[in-house]
């Protein structure tokens, strides 16, 4: 079982065995992010019967950017084809299609989570807890494949804790091999800025190595050449960031929807378990 999380591709959306979930289950409001309002098990008025998006190629351009940038970790395929068997919530009875939109979310963090796990072990210097790394990740793997009526009756926040508590674990273990606990004279150099509000913040060129940056608001923030290795971003807000130029090689628990949320360039490094969004190329 666990190999089957090992391949980070698996862990990312495949649309084509998904039955359009992430357009039907999840809510959005009319904002920069979505140009409509719509509620929580509503298929969105650009989906098809094919269950594509219609203005894929213009998400953007029509004011969905939103879509752009959200990814399900591969809980919107595992949902369709493994928790419900294959079967679509279209033509049959409103009870299935209410569970399968009640367990997506549920899965959707499940995913993320071995996103994380999967992550931690492939980090050497967090060899002292791979073992109980590898435990979480049977274990998180295992209550993704229960069935919809245990999935839904799921403590995920509990669960989200005790995973959490080994990979803070992990963030130590590894910012500690990169002088990320205070060492350095470096501005912000292994500093815990765990939370921190650093919305619109000036860091242009800052020394951020090392540092914990797990949970921080860095909507809007310049971080143009900014020095991110090894900096722990696990649930970092990145959103409209501005990462030109920035170096976030071995920058950990970094995920694609952080990346494509942010802005950043052709000069922009990035860790290997991310992808440069195409979006990137043509930001003014």
């Amino acid at each position: 079982m666990p190999e089957k999380t090992t391949d980070p591709a698996d862990l990312r959306g495949d649309c084509a065995q998904c039955f359009g979930l992430c357009c039907v289950a999840l809510p959005f409001a009319r904002s920069a992010d979505f140009a409509v309002n719509k509620p929580a098990g509503t298929p969105c008025s650009n989906l098809r019967d094919d269950h594509r998006c219609g203005i894929h190629a213009r998400l953007r351009q029509q004011g969905f950017t939103g879509c752009t940038v959200y990814d399900c970790f591969g809980a919107g395929q595992k949902v369709s084809q493994v928790t419900f068997g294959g079967r679509d919530w279209r033509g049959g009875p409103k009870e299935h299609a209410r569970r399968m939109f009640d367990v997506f979310p549920v899965v959707r963090q499940l995913q993320e989570l071995l996103w994380y796990l999967t992550e931690a072990l492939g980090l050497p210097a967090a060899a002292p807890v791979h073992p109980e790394l590898r435990e979480a990740l049977e274990h998180t793997e295992r209550l993704t494949l229960q069935g919809p009526e245990e999935l839904a009756a799921l403590d995920v926040a509990a669960h989200r804790q005790q995973v959490n508590v080994l990979l803070l674990r992990t963030s130590e273990l590894v910012r500690a091999g990169a002088g990320g606990k205070g060492k350095g004279k470096g501005k912000g150099k292994g500093k815990d800025r765990r939370g921190a509000d650093l919305i619109g913040a000036r860091l242009r060129g800052a020394d951020l190595r090392g540092a914990s940056l797990r949970g921080a608001y860095l909507i809007a923030a310049d971080l143009t050449g900014a020095d991110l290795r090894d900096a722990d971003l696990i649930g970092a807000d990145l959103r409209d960031a501005d990462l030109t130029d920035a170096d976030l090689t071995g920058a950990f628990f970094l995920t694609q929807p952080q990346v494509n949320a942010a802005r950043g360039g052709a000069g922009t490094r990035l860790p290997a378990s991310v992808t440069r969004p195409a979006h990137w190329a043509t930001a003014g």
